[in-house]
């Protein structure tokens, strides 16, 4: 995370009209502590953008072999998949319950979504959530207990993009170790926006909530 070029503005809030507005063009929302040591909403633009192309996610034979632990589901349990990403910590750790009221605002107008991977226990074992806005797929948080169960969510959600017509912009916001190993590659800000605005016209791929 580089804030000095990242992090285009501060202020606004989190209403969803105001949430949505943002992602089309290009922003999403995190709080960033200020210099008087209070969280303020800040609204980024990562430059370089970590993406993930449909065709070029990396599945391992492990990995392949973990799909068949786990069952996958969507948009059954979006609250406690994104509570579940806030109390991971790490990169979820700035996820608040203002956040959480926002996309579950979101998710109830079929805008967030989530994905959650239950283990042969029927237990909740990981999965992610993000938004969708026309041909993009923003994804936010991602946690998990069973070891594979985050990258078993990332995986299951590219197959269901990759069926779905029309042209598809996965951001992952930043390129991270992590989701360089699954496939994640970076593009500029101006590249970025441009594929941004050719995706948006695109037909959602989830059903409206």
């Amino acid at each position: 995370m580089h804030p000095g070029v990242d992090l285009v503005c501060i202020g606004a809030d989190l209403d969803p009209v105001t949430v949505l507005h943002a992602y089309t063009m290009g922003l999403f929302p995190m709080r960033v502590d200020s210099e008087q040591g209070e969280q303020e909403l800040g609204w980024w633009s990562p430059d370089p953008r970590g993406i993930l192309r449909l065709d070029e996610v990396i599945v391992s034979r492990s990995l392949r072999r973990s799909m068949q632990k786990f069952t996958v589901t969507f948009d059954q349990d979006f609250v406690r998949v994104m509570r579940a990403c806030w109390r991971a910590g790490g990169d979820g750790n700035w996820i608040t319950d203002e956040f959480v009221q926002t996309y579950s605002d979101l998710h109830e107008r079929g805008f967030a979504h989530s994905v959650e991977v239950w283990n042969f226990e029927g237990e909740l074992a990981g999965g992610l959530y993000g938004i969708e806005l026309g041909g993009l797929f923003a994804g936010e948080s991602m946690f998990h207990i069973d070891r594979d169960a985050s990258k078993v969510a990332l995986v299951t959600l590219v197959e269901k993009l990759a069926h779905c017509v029309g042209p598809r912009l996965f951001d992952v916001q930043w390129r991270t170790d992590h989701l360089e190993s699954m496939g994640v590659t970076q593009i500029g800000r101006r590249d970025y926006l441009k594929e941004l605005t050719r995706v948006l016209t695109a037909k959602p791929c989830f059903s409206p909530g």
